[in-house]
């Protein structure tokens, strides 16, 4: 296992941006205690329907707020109370806001040292995303939402939960610039590849004929800051939209997801319609398990022994380490490698990555 500072990214351990950290229907039951960024967070959802993640330890004897199950106020239901939490050991109430507003048996004022940091928290696309920043600053940019997700046109499924991997996250990011692991990896050699980075996104097109399935498959992929990347594709005569999100648990410890959307012949998707979409996500599925399987099974690469033709390799890392080190210096990396970048062992993108992208 590898870590940010094996790779040399920057001042930080784990980097700025938007991450997925649960399925939004995980929350359904009752509260969850989770773990990323190295640290240890309460995740519950409020009776408005708000989503909160706090961290996870109460302030008075540091009791995990969301781990435990037998607690009497657990079993009975009285844990939360409107958008608020109460630790199951000794009922000390935290509101959305991290702050400590009731002690059961206590009429003094709540000490505010006692308040815990409350983190800022999405529900969209089926999932839960948080905005993590060693440097404690609100979002710099949007979380990246597809309109698809709510078209009736569009079927989306359950997400794919791929478990842990021991890798530091660069090297997935590194996928972005590997033109020449889409034959032998995957049997869908690429006839044109492009790169472009655009402050926090990094893009890559490609298109070429996959062997097994026999049709053309072209591809415009992004990633929205290093944990969230969206694929649009056309495979023969299917559209569709791919999801892998990663994110930190620990340094040099990832958790991954996986998901798909597809698009029916009618705005009124029928069973048929469903299964196909299915199909198509245990399709993307195998693919990406393709990858996963090379990633749990390899050395960190931590210096690449690129040849001439892959020096797209150096960008994408330079990319990435924007993200590890002050948001006030993002444009000395942003600087460096900002625009297109072809490789010229492939052709340059022509009118199908255009259709692809205007469509």
């Amino acid at each position: 296992m590898s870590t940010a500072a094996d790779f040399k990214m920057g001042e930080y351990t784990f980097p700025r941006g938007w991450f997925m950290i649960a399925e939004a229907n995980e929350l359904d039951d009752a509260p969850k205690a989770v773990r990323f960024f190295g640290k240890d967070f309460a995740l519950y959802r409020g009776e408005s329907g708000r989503v909160v993640m706090l961290d996870a330890y109460c302030s008075h004897m540091g009791t995990h707020l969301t781990a435990s199950s037998s607690a009497s106020i657990v079993i009975n239901n009285e844990q939360l109370e409107g958008d608020s939490i109460r630790c199951p050991y000794h009922g000390w109430r935290y509101n959305h806001k991290g702050e400590v507003d009731d002690i059961p048996y206590f009429d003094g004022p709540c000490p505010k040292a006692g308040n815990l940091t409350s983190y800022h928290v999405v529900e969209e696309m089926g999932a839960i995303f948080m905005w993590h920043d060693e440097e404690g600053n609100e979002p710099t940019w949007d979380l990246p939402v597809l309109e698809e997700w709510k078209d009736p046109q569009w079927v989306n499924g359950a997400y794919d939960h791929l478990g842990e991997l021991e890798m530091h996250p660069v090297e997935v990011l590194d996928n972005m610039a590997d033109a020449f692991h889409l034959g032998p990896t995957h049997g869908a050699p690429c006839e044109y590849f492009e790169n472009e980075y655009l402050d926090h996104v990094y893009y890559q097109r490609q298109g070429g004929f996959h062997r097994m399935y026999q049709a053309y498959l072209t591809t415009l992929t992004w990633y929205t800051g290093p944990g969230m990347l969206m694929s649009k594709q056309k495979f023969g005569d299917a559209n569709g939209y791919e999801f892998i999100f990663n994110t930190p648990i620990d340094d040099g410890v990832i958790k991954v997801w996986h998901n798909n959307l597809a698009k029916a012949p009618t705005t009124s998707p029928g069973e048929e319609d469903i299964a196909n979409a299915k199909m198509a996500q245990e399709g993307a599925l195998a693919a990406f398990a393709q990858d996963f399987e090379i990633w749990r099974n390899k050395k960190p690469a931590l210096n690449i022994m690129a040849t001439k033709v892959e020096g797209n390799f150096k960008k994408g890392r330079i990319w990435h380490q924007q993200f590890y080190n002050p948001h006030g210096d993002a444009d000395n990396y942003t600087s460096r490698i900002n625009g297109k970048h072809h490789l010229t062992s492939y052709e340059k993108p022509g009118e199908l990555a255009a259709e692809l992208e205007a469509g």
